[in-house]
C-alpha cells in the first residue's frame, strides 16, 4: 500500500514538474547600427523550457501573441490566467517594437534548432543546418551570479563568446546557441553589438507557447527569404482577386464596398500578430514589427552569412 502511495506521489509531483515552464530572462542589448554607432537598445527575451523543448521569444511579442490569443480564447479562464501571468512580468501598457520578431524553438537533447517567421499571415520556419563547434576554455569567472567557463565560437559571420554554468544543468541558451555541458548565462559576439545576460529565472505555470499552424510551410535556411517572397507575392495576388471578385459582386456601388471587403480581408493578413498600436507596427515585406527595427535588422543582421 505504502509503495503504491509513493508510486501516486511520484506521478503527480511529475505532472506537476512537466506541467511548468522554467523561464530564464535575458537583458538583450542590440546595435541596430553598428557603422554609426547608435545607442544599444535594450529588450528582455525569454528562454522557455518545459520539459525537452525550449522556446526563444522576445517579451514584447509573446505579450502581443499572448493577447491576440487571450482575445480570441472562448475559454475565459485562460484568459485570466494569461493575464495573470502577464501582471507577475510586471509588463508595461505600452509595448515597445521588438527587434527579435521570430520565435527559435529547440529540442535540447537531440540539438535541433527550428526558425519560425511569419509573412502575410502564414507561418514559414526552417531547421538549423549549421551545428555549432565550441571551443571550450580554461578561463572561469562569476557572471550574472553565477561561477560560469568560457567558450568560444563561429556562427553566421560573427565570433560569439559565451559564458555557461554546470550549475544549471541544461545544454541551451538564448537564440540559436547550445550545445554546452551548462545553461548560457552570458553571451555576446566580438564587436559588441548583441549581449545576451541571464538577469533572472522564474517558474510559470501556464506559459503562452507558440500556436501551431497547420498550414506553415517548410522550408530550408537557404531557400528562407525567397520562400518569404513568393508567400508574399501569393497573398497580394489574392488580395487583388478578392478586391475584384468583391467589385464585381456588388453592382453599382461596388467599386465602393467592394473595394473596403477586399482590404478587410486581404489588410487582415498584413497585421502584426497581435494587436499592437498600428501606426507603430507597420508591416514591411508582409512581417510584423516596427518598420525601423526591421531595416536596421537588415542593415546589421545577428547572422551576416
Amino acid at each position: 500500500m505504502k509503495r503504491k502511495l509513493i508510486v501516486f506521489f511520484l506521478l503527480i509531483l511529475a505532472t506537476v514538474t512537466y506541467g511548468q515552464t522554467m523561464r530564464y530572462i535575458y537583458d538583450t542589448a542590440v546595435n541596430p547600427d553598428s557603422i554609426n554607432l547608435v545607442r544599444m537598445k535594450h529588450e528582455r527575451t525569454f528562454l522557455d523550457i518545459k520539459g525537452d523543448r525550449s522556446s526563444f521569444i522576445s517579451e514584447n511579442k509573446l505579450i502581443r501573441d499572448s493577447l491576440q490569443a487571450s482575445f480570441r480564447a472562448e475559454d475565459k479562464e485562460d484568459y485570466k490566467k494569461r493575464e495573470k501571468d502577464l501582471k507577475k512580468l510586471g509588463t508595461k501598457k505600452d509595448m515597445e517594437p521588438a527587434f527579435f520578431e521570430n520565435y527559435i524553438i529547440k529540442s535540447i537533447s537531440q540539438q535541433k534548432v527550428y526558425y519560425y517567421d511569419k509573412v502575410a499571415g502564414r507561418e514559414i520556419y526552417y531547421q538549423e543546418d549549421r551545428p555549432l563547434k565550441w571551443e571550450i576554455a580554461d578561463a572561469k569567472e562569476n557572471q550574472n551570479g553565477y561561477s560560469v567557463q568560457k567558450a568560444v565560437t563561429n556562427f553566421g559571420g560573427r565570433v560569439w563568446t559565451a559564458w555557461f554554468t554546470k550549475d544549471i544543468n541544461i545544454s541551451d541558451g538564448p537564440y540559436k546557441f547550445s550545445g554546452l555541458p551548462g545553461l548560457i548565462v552570458k553571451l555576446e559576439d566580438e564587436n559588441g553589438d548583441y549581449k545576451f545576460d541571464l538577469v533572472k529565472k522564474i517558474k510559470v505555470q501556464n506559459a503562452f507557447e507558440k500556436p501551431s499552424d497547420p498550414n506553415a510551410k517548410q522550408s530550408t535556411r537557404i531557400e528562407f527569404n525567397g520562400d518569404k517572397a513568393a508567400l508574399q507575392l501569393e497573398a497580394g495576388k489574392n488580395r487583388r482577386l478578392s478586391t475584384g471578385a468583391g467589385k464585381e459582386g456588388m453592382g453599382f456601388d461596388g467599386s465602393r464596398h467592394g473595394g473596403m471587403r477586399g482590404d478587410r480581408m486581404g489588410g487582415d493578413r498584413g497585421m502584426p500578430h497581435a494587436g499592437g498600436n498600428n501606426s507603430t507596427f507597420s508591416v514591411p515585406n508582409g512581417g510584423s514589427g516596427d518598420s525601423s527595427l526591421r531595416n536596421s535588422e537588415s542593415q546589421n543582421p545577428i547572422e551576416l552569412k
